[in-house]
């Protein structure tokens, strides 16, 4: 069995979507490992999330800068 336990989440709005930016830790029989994730969703009539896509980042710091360096800069 597989759990998610999400450590801090903070959302960026626009429009009727949001992109959410997290720290998430996963826990399993292998143990348990941190992560970053970057999903995309939108609001449903009813004010709940609605989720599109997401994606996974390395933990490690200078990884994380690199690829914010990148969005930065395109």
């Amino acid at each position: 069995m597989v759990e998610f336990e999400t450590i801090k989440a903070k959302e960026i709005k626009f429009g009727n979507n949001f992109i959410e930016i997290s720290r998430k830790k996963v826990l399993s029989e292998r143990g348990e490992n941190e992560f970053v994730s970057i999903a995309r969703g939108y609001y449903l009539q009813d004010g709940t999330k609605g989720w599109k896509a997401s994606i996974t980042l390395p933990l490690e710091k200078d990884k994380r800068e690199e690829i914010a360096q990148c969005i930065k800069s395109i």
